[in-house]
């Protein structure tokens, strides 16, 4: 590795670690200075840093990850709009509903209140296939054949997953992903990692429904069941265990966004809670390689 991949690989390692606390201490003082001592730079280098890698100043993107994990916790929970505005570190409501009502078009309990058939910003930008339902009893027959279709192509069960050690690399936003996954394959396989039973998951950090595509921020990861030697380029963590609703789906790659709109409705249908980890796919083959150049995968939700 030259010289400056090398210095860039380690950049990249240190925003990783910034990653990662700040999504444990969102309520909590993620000031530029607090942060960049975290990735052991100065204030000044580090703001630089974050901004080239992210594209965003670590201001913005401590806001909206604030503000998409906020959306998130009131579409899925039934805590108040004060504790959620606490939680993800708003001193009081006014502040909280002036924020969200920049970013999202509508106030954190219109955002809750909206109804399908409404017309509006947040049905327009969150629907997953871009569609504006115009009215209500399409909007249920849309998700009546969806559960039809989920019913048929997949096999949902509820599963205590395990904990297991992840190397990985970050991908930020979709379109990078497949780099991400050549880079962890360029580093596993001198050292012996890449067998027939190999197991590599992917891990979802933002949600499609409030996050942008290009700032979605996921995980390529490889399962390790043997020690490997540290890099740079590739980070180390733990997916710790859980109550999962797990479904194995054999899909075309068209068909993976459909499959995980389906199972979030399964969830919710059947009275299931998310919970406050992230969702993952397995994958069991590679797609290439079947004869219909389908995936075989299991989508998992974590729930409590």
């Amino acid at each position: 590795m030259t010289d400056k991949k090398s210095i860039q690989a380690e950049y990249i390692n240190r925003i990783n670690r910034v990653f990662e606390y700040i999504d444990a201490n969102l309520s909590s003082d993620l000031s530029l200075e607090t942060i960049a001592a975290v990735a052991f730079f100065s204030p000044y280098h580090f703001h630089r840093i974050f901004k080239y890698i992210t594209t965003e100043t670590l201001k913005e993107y401590v806001s909206r990850r604030r503000l998409e994990k906020s959306a998130l916790d009131i579409l899925h929970s039934n805590e108040s709009i004060t504790v959620i505005a606490l939680k993800y570190g708003y001193s009081d409501n006014p502040s909280f509903t002036k924020a969200f009502k920049k970013y999202f078009g509508v106030s954190p309990t219109g955002f809750r209140k909206q109804n399908p058939n409404k017309h509006n910003k947040i049905r327009q930008r969150y629907s997953k296939n871009g569609q504006v339902y115009p009215d209500y009893e399409k909007y249920i027959c849309a998700l009546t054949n969806l559960n039809t279709w989920i019913t048929m192509n997949a096999k949902i069960e509820i599963k205590e997953m395990p904990a297991v050690n992840l190397a990985y690399v970050t991908s930020l936003g979709v379109h990078n992903i497949q780099n991400a996954y050549s880079t962890l394959m360029q580093w596993a396989t001198p050292q012996g990692l890449l067998n027939p039973t190999t197991t590599m998951i992917t891990r979802y950090h933002d949600s499609f429904k409030v996050t942008p595509a290009d700032k979605v921020r996921m995980s390529a990861c490889l399962v390790l069941d043997k020690p490997a030697k540290k890099s740079d380029e590739v980070a180390f963590t733990t997916l710790e265990a859980g109550k999962c609703i797990v479904s194995r789906f054999e899909i075309g790659l068209e068909e993976f966004e459909k499959s995980w709109t389906g199972l979030f409705l399964w969830m919710n249908t059947n009275g299931y809670k998310k919970a406050d980890r992230d969702p993952f796919e397995i994958y069991h083959n590679n797609f290439n390689d079947h004869p219909e150049k389908k995936a075989i995968v299991d989508l998992c939700i974590p729930v409590q």
